[in-house]
């Protein structure tokens, strides 16, 4: 008998859905796959369609719209679910629901407690109290990183109900015909350095365009503009040199990855990354910050860098425009690496964990 599972889907009607949406997303396809589950999606009132037009399960509606819905779960713990009997509850982007069922929350990173000064206003007050609603009712959490379960040890979740279940990648390589057909539509610099995320202050953009600019090369940037910084002003120093794209579908952004000369994402924080293993699926060298999530996320197949030596992130940067062996070397090793890194893996790990839960072999808030 199929043990049936509620998710939190809001994620997929926020206005920048990032990787919290795509991870949710590509999970509950894998665990469909698996053939174990019945699973519905809990979101908010909405007049408008979602991130994801197929969203391969059915959605209940809760009747308040987002933000009186989230301060309603938060506050009070209330109204109850629509989605009627339920053996667990999957709050997949750590906001957790009112439910008798246990619960599995996922944390997708704490850089809201450990630099609360990079969120928007909205942010500041939100997090810390989703925070705390999923330490205080969570059955388990699951989180991406070995980085990201230090951190919620560190504030205070007890450590063995923390579980890493990485995210996984599609491992779609775009042809050499593909890439040259997305050229004719998109205009790329002949050779460039692309950085793909959402325009944040944490993304640490503001070094990586003067690295880029020292080195007096083009560099693309894909994805939303988010908070607390102004795009334009960011990218102002490159002048020319600097190509910002956005609503890119899936098909253009992979054959972007795959034109790039060096894909950079010396972030500050990141809970897992996602980006990293895109740009590895499509053959394209990658530097990446040290001491982070994305470090642990790249396994050994990136060029590392101190992200706040604008320096360091310049040298590394040149050394993979200019140095065709080691930039080979980390390519062919990259290859290797997504291989194992697959949304499959992760369904496995949440279905080991949900099974877990259910059977209360681990310990019940």
């Amino acid at each position: 008998m199929h043990r049936r599972i509620a998710v939190t889907v809001e994620q997929y009607w926020h206005r920048v859905p990032g990787g919290t949406a795509v991870s949710t997303r590509r999970t509950i396809s894998a665990l469909l796959d698996r053939g174990e589950f019945d699973i519905v999606g809990i979101a908010a009132k909405h007049r408008g369609g979602a991130f994801a037009e197929d969203l391969d399960i059915e959605v209940v509606h809760e009747p308040l719209p987002r933000p009186a819905l989230y301060e309603s779960w938060l506050r009070f713990n209330r109204p109850p679910l629509r989605v009627g009997k339920v053996d667990l509850v999957w709050a997949a982007a750590m906001v957790v629901p009112p439910s008798d069922a246990p619960i599995v929350a996922t944390v997708h990173d704490v850089d809201f407690l450990d630099s609360p000064e990079r969120l928007s206003r909205r942010g500041r007050s939100f997090f810390p109290r989703a925070w705390e609603a999923t330490r205080d009712r969570a059955t388990a959490v699951a989180v991406p990183s070995e980085v990201v379960r230090q951190a919620c040890i560190r504030h205070g979740l007890d450590r063995d109900r923390v579980v890493v279940i990485p995210w996984g990648v599609l491992n779609k390589p775009v042809t050499d015909a593909d890439a040259k057909t997305v050229r004719q539509r998109i205009p790329l610099p002949e050779r460039f350095v692309l950085w793909v995320g959402t325009v944040e202050p944490r993304k640490n953009l503001v070094r990586l365009v003067e690295g880029v600019r020292r080195l007096d090369l083009d560099l693309v940037v894909v994805g939303p503009q988010g908070w607390n910084i102004d795009g334009a002003d960011l990218l102002g120093p490159l002048g020319d040199r600097v190509t910002r794209l956005s609503g890119l579908s899936t098909p253009d952004l992979r054959a972007v990855y795959r034109e790039a000369s060096v894909f950079a994402l010396p972030s500050l924080a990141e809970g897992f990354g996602l980006p990293v293993l895109e740009a590895m699926v499509q053959s394209t060298p990658v530097v990446t910050s040290r001491g982070t999530a994305t470090e642990e996320v790249a396994g050994g197949a990136a060029e590392l860098v101190d992200p706040t030596n604008v320096t360091e992130i310049g040298q590394a940067i040149d050394l993979l425009m200019h140095d065709p062996v080691r930039a080979a070397a980390l390519v062919a090793a990259g290859r290797e690496h997504v291989k194992k890194m697959t949304w499959a893996n992760t369904a496995f790990g949440y279905s080991e964990l949900f099974d877990r839960v259910y059977s209360a072999k681990m310990p019940i808030r």
